[in-house]
């Protein structure tokens, strides 16, 4: 197989696995977002494989599935981009920082953190009404995505570490072939 089909195949594969371990939810909010068994893994570990540009394309691409297909919680055009896309895109930038597990780890780390800005920004434009009165709007969306995003941060990085040995494998074997 070649390689531009590989990653086209991996894109697919890996969209589709990211979505199906979305509809496992381990903690719910009441407001959108959950805790996953790693459901950000496969776009992670995609950008990780095939790097930044084709990590946030299939990141961006994977957001609108997650619009279309999952519960919406806002049509806020602010919402739809920053809770969706742009976000789901944005664990594309886990494919900068290169190849290894430190690095890998680090890029993990960034894409979520670049999600979890995302959606603080969609939670003060839009969802600020449900901050606890006298509350400021920003601190409230950072503790509402801070609470599941930092727990999916640490599955994430446990889940790469256990895949991280057979990940190298497969591309040593990928470079034989």
């Amino acid at each position: 197989m070649n390689k531009k089909t590989q990653m086209i195949v991996e894109a697919g594969v890996m969209m589709a696995l990211a979505y199906a371990l979305s509809l496992v939810t381990i903690w719910k909010m009441p407001q959108g977002g959950s805790v996953t068994p790693g459901s950000m893994i496969p776009i992670l570990i995609y950008a990780y494989r095939w790097g930044p540009k084709n990590g946030i394309f299939v990141g961006v691409v994977y957001g609108l599935i997650q619009f279309i297909l999952g519960p919406k919680w806002s049509f806020h055009p602010v919402s739809v981009l920053f809770d969706y896309p742009i976000a789901f895109g944005a664990l594309g930038f886990a494919g900068f920082f290169g190849k290894g597990f430190a690095k890998g780890s680090i890029g993990i780390t960034v894409g979520i953190a670049l999600r979890f800005v995302c959606h603080v920004i969609s939670g003060v434009v839009v969802f600020a009404s449900y901050a606890p009165e006298g509350m400021n709007p920003v601190l409230y969306s950072t503790i509402y995505n801070g609470s599941y995003l930092g727990i999916e941060l640490i599955i994430s990085v446990v889940v790469f570490a256990l895949l991280f040995k057979p990940l190298e494998r497969a591309d040593i074997m990928k470079k034989i072939a």
